[in-house]
């Protein structure tokens, strides 16, 4: 019985703990989802990058296409298999395909822009500074000594390289 009053005991000091520690979360928490939000953002640039590619070559097709006679064989490949068409019949797939790959790029771009939003206001929130901004922002709190005890937000800031 005595075994089990003193482990109840460990316990309830561990929630005492973790109650104290909801006010937030802890500074490995705050930089982990920051990290996670850039490496979102910056997944999305790459693959908008990679459609960008993908229309111009999409547009250097059709331009090559529209200057050949529309009945002349030309080859295509879909899902992995090489099948002939004609001419007439690859350049409008093409071309609905190159606005396909257009409107998407579109919708990447808006979500980088609402990321990098989101990522702006999770770095004021928490006040993350990057390493090369440490001057900038350590000059703004040495002018403003109320910022140094945390305030209602608790806590300094996160410092993230």
């Amino acid at each position: 019985m005595a075994a089990s009053s003193s482990s109840s005991g460990t316990a309830a000091s561990k929630s005492n703990s973790a109650g104290g520690k909801q006010s937030g979360p802890s500074a490995e928490q705050v930089v982990a989802g920051f990290q996670r939000m850039r490496q979102e953002q910056r997944s999305m640039a790459s693959k908008a990058a990679e459609l960008e590619m993908e229309i111009n070559e999409h547009s250097l097709v059709i331009e090559t296409l529209q200057e050949v006679d529309p009945s002349r064989k030309c080859y295509r490949l879909v899902g992995g298999v090489l099948v002939e068409r004609t001419v007439k019949e690859v350049l409008p797939a093409l071309e609905s395909n190159k606005e396909q790959i257009s409107r998407i790029v579109e919708s990447l771009n808006t979500q980088m822009q609402t990321k990098g939003r989101e990522l702006n206001e999770y770095r004021e929130r928490y006040n993350i500074r990057m390493v090369g901004e440490e001057e900038g922002a350590g000059k703004a709190a040495a002018s403003n000594p109320e910022s140094e005890g945390g305030g209602a937000k608790g806590g300094a800031g996160v410092l993230v390289s």
